[in-house]
């Protein structure tokens, strides 16, 4: 009997439009403005701090939907962004500087909605709100750190070698080295040569006695590739530890990194905590030297002056450094047995490896920490690049008591506030080159309820001249091509909420507008079949039938073709670009089953299998 589905056909088509219905569902409920807070040490946060904080904002006659322990964050939630506002300062007050406070919103469906994994889609910057900035990586000073490696490099495999050198210096993205004897000159071009295979290593001058060591082309570049990624993993962490929601962090070019805060109201916290360039250096303090000869330019070979940040006075510390930031793995800010904060340091196995040896052979002789933190001078270099000023001050001496091995603490810090600001910075990682901030916008949650709005405008009405079109032009077969419509725009919502990395963004909102006009194009061409099969003389239910089979194929190869345009738009663009194919993407696929399937079996199940003389249509 033709136009007759079997019943599981049915039923497959029924139970794939009320999944559509069901994951599309939260999205009608809205979310609540929210507080988020989290403990910065990586902490559990207990109920009593929950209490401390309900007891406050009672005090303060500040009402909330509810307040609970998720995911060991607390989660409180209101009515409106105000209450929101000032319960952020209340509870930033009641719990002090050990816990991140963050702004949020979050999703208000039923629980049941929630148990089988309903979430509402995700909105990206220009809907929801936020920050975005636009940061350049100083691949300079990446080179220059690498530089600096090579050479501590080479002057520790050289005395382990027992190879006598003269002189060590940086030399154009490399080192030179300097022999005291042709017999040292060809054991250390021998050894050199085969440990350091990436390099380029020739002989400068035979008659001084001395070589170059430097970077391939290649490797410079993946020096700087490496500076990029690992800094942008290191953003990544630096955004977590805000507490922000979806944060979208991605490469933009050689050497520029792209941030979107949604939701984010405090751009100055988010600066301060993306932008810094903080890390530690642990040396040997040159006992030998005098700090005040060294203050006035007699600094011993070896040596290096530096300045104590709260007294200002002169320190002298060899030019080895014992440790970086980078063996870093875990920092929290806490206070010592006389109530003065300190930074506890985790290192890893290297690390604590290197801080082990180190202390072995030095105990009872002092050691500082040395706090390097870049900052932008405002200037630019002659290649363009951001020019960056280098700022290292002593925070601590002290005199090594014992064998150190992976942790520690360190102290000398003026406050609170700044030993958790370190802490974060050091637990998130060290930029492995400093960043400039070169581009900022923000977009208030006014400008993107206001963006919904208009999007939103633009779909209904664009929904409403089709389904006007169509019952005009179609009559019954009209209803539904409209019903397989609405269908469609459930469906994208659907798929949308279930995909854990989709976004919708204000150019997806265009892709849903365009796929409204798109999704009655399988329909138009399925009708017109099935009119001319009609004229042609055949019944009703041949016509039909005839209709789909015919049209199939040309349905198909267009949105075929409409489909890998939509996949290589989102594998070659940037992120506005990226929010329209994919929901161009997904529509065409939903397109495809409501505009055949659904209409078929709609059909089918009015029209199928009976003796009619005419259609409407």
């Amino acid at each position: 009997m033709l136009n007759k589905y079997p019943l599981w056909k049915y039923l497959l088509v029924l139970f794939i439009v009320a999944t559509g219905f069901l994951y599309a569902l939260p999205n009608l409920y809205g979310e609540d403005p929210a507080i988020q807070i989290s403990a910065t040490r990586g902490g559990d946060v207990e109920l009593s701090q929950l209490d401390s904080v309900r007891s406050a904002l009672d005090e303060q006659n500040i009402e909330y939907r509810s307040a609970s322990i998720e995911n060991n964050q607390i989660q409180i939630r209101f009515k409106d962004t105000d209450e929101q506002l000032e319960a952020r300062d209340i509870a930033m007050q009641t719990l002090g500087s050990n816990f991140i406070v963050a702004l949020n919103l979050m999703p208000a469906q039923p629980q049941w909605l929630e148990d089988v994994g309903g979430s509402p889609m995700k909105l990206g910057l220009d809907l929801r709100g936020g920050v975005h900035f636009l940061m350049e990586v100083d691949m300079s000073v990446a080179l220059q750190k690498k530089q600096e490696e090579m050479l501590a490099d080479f002057r520790s495999e050289l005395r382990e070698e027992r190879i006598r050198y003269h002189r060590l210096q940086e030399y154009s993205n490399g080192v030179k080295v300097s022999f005291r004897s042709e017999q040292e000159f060809e054991k250390g071009l021998e050894y050199l040569t085969k440990a350091h295979r990436e390099l380029l290593i020739t002989e400068s001058s035979s008659e001084d006695k001395t070589l170059t060591a430097i970077m391939s082309e290649t490797r410079i570049k993946e020096v700087k590739e490496y500076a990029l990624q690992q800094n942008i993993t290191i953003i990544r962490n630096r955004v977590n530890q805000l507490g922000v929601a979806e944060p979208l962090v991605m490469r933009q070019g050689a050497d520029r990194i792209v941030v979107e805060l949604p939701g984010v109201q405090d751009t100055a916290r988010a600066k301060e905590i993306l932008g810094a360039t903080a890390t530690l250096e642990f040396r040997k303090v040159d006992e030998d030297a005098d700090p005040s000869a060294a203050a006035a330019g007699r600094v011993p070979p070896g040596s290096e002056v530096y300045y104590d940040r709260r007294t200002g006075r002169p320190v002298v510390l060899k030019k080895d450094v014992i440790l970086t930031g980078n063996h870093i793995t875990g920092a929290n800010s806490s206070f010592d047995e006389y109530q003065r904060p300190q930074v506890n340091i985790d290192l890893d196995g290297q690390g604590g490896n290197k801080m082990s040896h180190f202390t072995k052979d030095n105990i009872g002789k002092p050691m500082a920490t040395l706090f390097v933190e870049y900052k932008p001078t405002g200037r630019r270099k002659p290649d363009g690049s951001i020019e960056f000023e280098a700022i290292k001050e002593v925070i601590n001496v002290a005199t090594i008591q014992a064998r150190l091995a992976r942790s520690f603490r360190i102290t000398g810090i003026d406050s609170a506030n700044e030993a958790q600001n370190l802490a974060l910075l050091l637990r998130a990682g060290a930029l492995i080159a400093p960043i400039q901030i070169v581009e900022e916008r923000t977009v208030g949650p006014s400008l993107g309820q206001e963006n919904i709005d208009l999007g939103m405008t633009a779909i209904i009405w664009g929904f409403c001249l089709v389904l006007a079109f169509m019952v005009l032009y179609y009559r019954g077969f009209g209803v539904v091509a409209n019903i397989a419509l609405a269908l469609n725009l459930v469906l994208i919502v659907g798929v949308m909420s279930m995909i854990p990395g989709a976004t919708l963004t204000l150019p997806g909102m265009a892709g849903i507008v365009l796929t409204v006009g798109m999704a009655v194009d399988a329909n138009v061409l399925i009708f017109e079949r099935i009119r001319e099969e009609i004229t042609d003389g055949r019944g009703p239910q041949q016509a039909i039938h005839q209709g789909y089979d015919s049209a199939f194929s040309t349905i198909a190869d267009a949105n075929i073709t409409t489909f890998i345009a939509a996949v290589i738009l989102f594998a070659v663009g940037t992120g506005p670009i990226k929010g329209f194919a994919v929901t161009l993407a997904i529509g065409i696929v939903t397109s495809m089953f409501t505009a055949i399937v659904v209409t078929r079996a709609v059909i089918n199940a009015s029209v199928g299998g009976r003796k009619i003389k005419k259609l409407s249509i």
